[in-house]
C-alpha cells in the first residue's frame, strides 16, 4: 500500500514526469536519496506502469474522437476472447472496458476525420465477429481531458 510520501512523488511525476530525482525530492520535501529509493520501489511494484508524452491530437491531425458502444450477439468465450485481441491491436483505439447495461464493450476511438472513423467502422469493427449492434457517440468538444489519477488518503 502506498503512503502519504508515495502520494507526494506519485502526484508530482503526474504533473510532470520529466524531473530529476534532485527536482523530484524539492517537489516533495524529502531527501534526494529516499525520494529515488521510492521511485525505483514504485516503478518495481508496478505502481508506476510507465512513462509517456502526452500529445495534443488536433496538432497532429487527429480531429475526432468517438465513444463506441459495441454488442454482441453471443458471448462465447472463444468469439469474446478474439474481439478482444482484435481491438487490442488497433492503434485508433485508446481505450476499450468490457461493461454492464447495454453495450458489451465500450471503447474510445480517435480518427483524423469522419471519413476516417467510417471507414473504421465499416472495414474492422462491424465486421467483428458476432457483433450485433454499434452505437458511436462523437465527441463534439472536450471539457476535461487528464491522465492524472486522485490520490486519496
Amino acid at each position: 500500500m502506498i503512503d502519504e510520501i508515495d502520494r507526494k512523488i506519485l502526484r508530482a511525476l503526474q504533473r510532470q514526469c520529466r524531473q530529476s530525482a534532485q527536482e523530484l525530492s524539492e517537489a516533495t520535501g524529502i531527501s534526494a536519496a529516499t525520494c529515488w529509493r521510492r521511485l525505483k520501489a514504485l516503478e518495481e511494484s508496478g505502481v508506476i506502469k510507465d512513462y509517456r508524452a502526452i500529445l495534443d491530437r488536433e496538432k497532429i491531425g487527429i480531429a475526432v474522437t468517438a465513444f463506441v458502444h459495441v454488442t454482441i450477439e453471443r458471448q462465447f468465450a472463444k468469439i469474446v476472447s478474439e474481439i478482444e485481441k482484435k481491438i487490442r491491436a488497433r492503434p485508433e483505439v485508446l481505450e476499450c472496458y468490457t461493461t454492464t447495461g447495454d453495450a458489451d464493450f465500450t471503447l474510445r476511438v480517435v480518427a483524423r476525420d469522419i471519413a476516417d472513423y467510417d471507414r473504421f467502422l465499416q472495414t474492422f469493427l462491424l465486421e467483428l465477429p458476432e457483433v450485433g449492434q454499434v452505437r458511436s457517440s462523437i465527441a463534439l468538444r472536450e471539457i476535461k481531458e487528464t491522465t492524472e489519477l486522485p490520490l486519496w488518503r
